[in-house]
């Protein structure tokens, strides 16, 4: 179990951590019932902190932030000489965290996507994890939530009496969402990405040599590119370029913001 607290990537603090100490803790935080902040990063939630001082102020305030891609379990080894076996990949920290919720008697609560996907997701976690009970789900508004409704969404979430929360909105929106309600809502939260569209069966992920060789931004921009071509295309390259630029020891983005940024609403 590998728990060695946060190294700096472009900004941003990443987790040295695998997936047994991620699990512990989140589920540690459930049993207490306290609120535990969690994303697992890949390129593209890392260059959303790197650009946007208000969103690395957020993510600099997460209590766990994994590293998942394998350039940025990459970038702590090269630039901060930490070794991990594997990345800590959203969809399977999901996965990894209904499983031991099932056995501990812990229920989840879904957020985020379209009711057909969630009703989808909540039947094959059901069935792939007996005895997990789903507290609720909550499709996406997508838009942004008057903050009469935000505070709805607390109550609702509240009085499911979830033990934690997995938040489906993709980067960066869900990772706003959860800072901007973990507090409120004193349980783990998880921004997990496409995880709900991976577990749902409404994408394919990419096969297990692609993930492993960090080929998989080839596969998900092969099935989706009108949404994703951006993000790789553009993004990949400047990371690897900040990444070299940190490296050489050139001064990167620091957090400038001194007070949190103003509430985006995002649902």
């Amino acid at each position: 179990m590998i728990d060695r607290g946060k190294r700096r990537i472009l900004g941003v603090d990443v987790s040295v951590t695998d997936y047994a100490a991620a699990v512990d803790l989140i589920v540690d935080a459930a049993h207490e019932k306290r609120p535990f902040a969690v994303t697992a990063l890949a390129v593209h939630g890392v260059m959303t902190g790197a650009l946007d001082a208000e969103q690395r102020y957020r993510l600099n305030r997460f209590d766990l932030v994994t590293p998942d891609g394998q350039p940025v379990r990459w970038a702590l080894r090269l630039l901060h000489g930490e070794s991990l076996p594997d990345r800590v990949y959203g969809p399977q920290l999901t996965q990894r965290v209904c499983e031991r919720a099932a056995r501990s008697g812990l229920s989840v609560y879904l957020y985020g996507s379209t009711k057909a996907v969630l009703d989808r997701l909540a039947w094959r976690l059901a069935t792939n994890f007996p005895g997990l009970t789903i507290a609720g789900a909550e499709p996406s508004k997508f838009r942004r939530l008057s903050a009469e409704e935000s505070r709805q969404v607390d109550r609702r979430i509240a009085e499911s009496c979830a033990d934690l929360v997995l938040v489906g909105l993709g980067c960066p929106r869900q990772e706003v969402f959860v800072f901007e309600h973990v507090d409120q809502i004193s349980r783990p939260m998880l921004a997990v990405g496409a995880a709900f569209d991976f577990h749902s069966g409404l994408l394919r992920q990419a096969p297990r040599w692609m993930q492993d060789s960090g080929l998989e931004w080839i596969f998900r921009l092969m099935t989706e590119p009108r949404r994703l071509w951006r993000r790789y295309l553009y993004l990949n390259p400047l990371y690897c370029a900040l990444v070299g630029a940190q490296l050489a020891g050139l001064q990167l983005a620091r957090e400038t913001a001194s007070e949190p940024p103003g509430k985006l609403h995002f649902g």
